[in-house]
């Protein structure tokens, strides 16, 4: 009786937090508090919004510093693909009034955490975000994704060559709409098309070193973005 109350326990709080997910699948509650303690920028103020997954969420907390005593808004969420981005991205960076965004995206589609997607559809769901943030008067930075030769929780799907592929569409997509594009790829691939070793213990998440790497690269891309017309 005991075994059996426990097996019912544990598929009921299953049952809830599948429940919970399903309700709330682009985790528009994650940052609905600190959005409305936001106050509107100053006049004079650049502030800038950080959209992505956990790359981006990950920076915030082994890099605090180079987020403190600037205009830089963390909105990165753990695990998200490009359309769970999609459906939080007017509340989590529209509504903040910013100068610039910079989107960090499509590593978790290429291994399908949210289900099996095209290069081809991620590119479409990053001009989404894209057309709106321009449609909003903010300024768009787009980011190469960083390289991957295996994903630990999901082994096999070779994306190697995947992310190579999007990143040469999202290049050209960035090139052909007069938008700053930021080449993460470049500096942190190795010989296999990986992140290299010292960069991420994991072949996907930057250390940080990675990040140190990623900052001067971003900033620099920032400051373009600021004086394009």
């Amino acid at each position: 009786m005991k075994i059996f109350k426990l097996i019912l326990n544990t598929l009921l709080i299953l049952f809830f937090l599948e429940s919970t997910y399903a309700q709330d699948w682009a985790n528009l509650h994650q940052f609905q508090k600190e959005n409305s303690e936001l106050t509107i920028p100053k006049s004079d103020e650049h502030r800038i919004v950080f959209m992505g997954n956990s790359i981006t969420e990950s920076w915030l907390k082994i890099r605090p510093n180079f987020f403190t005593n600037k205009s830089y808004i963390n909105r990165g969420i753990s695990g998200q693909t490009t359309p769970q981005m999609l459906l939080r991205f007017r509340q989590d960076v529209i509504n903040l009034k910013p100068t610039a965004v910079v989107i960090l995206a499509g590593t978790n589609d290429i291994a399908e955490n949210t289900g099996p997607r095209s290069i081809e559809m991620i590119v479409d769901n990053i001009i989404s975000m894209t057309e709106l943030a321009k449609a909003n008067n903010i300024k768009v930075i787009l980011c190469s994704v960083l390289p991957a030769s295996d994903f630990p929780w999901r082994k096999g799907l070779e994306p190697a060559e995947k992310v190579i592929k999007l990143n040469t569409l999202l290049k050209a997509y960035a090139n052909q709409h007069n938008l700053v594009y930021v080449d993460y790829f470049a500096s942190m691939v190795n010989e296999y098309n990986g992140l290299k070793k010292e960069l991420g213990t994991d072949g996907i998440h930057p250390n940080i070193t990675g990040y140190l790497i990623m900052e001067p690269l971003i900033e620099n891309a920032i400051a373009k973005a600021l004086i394009k017309k």
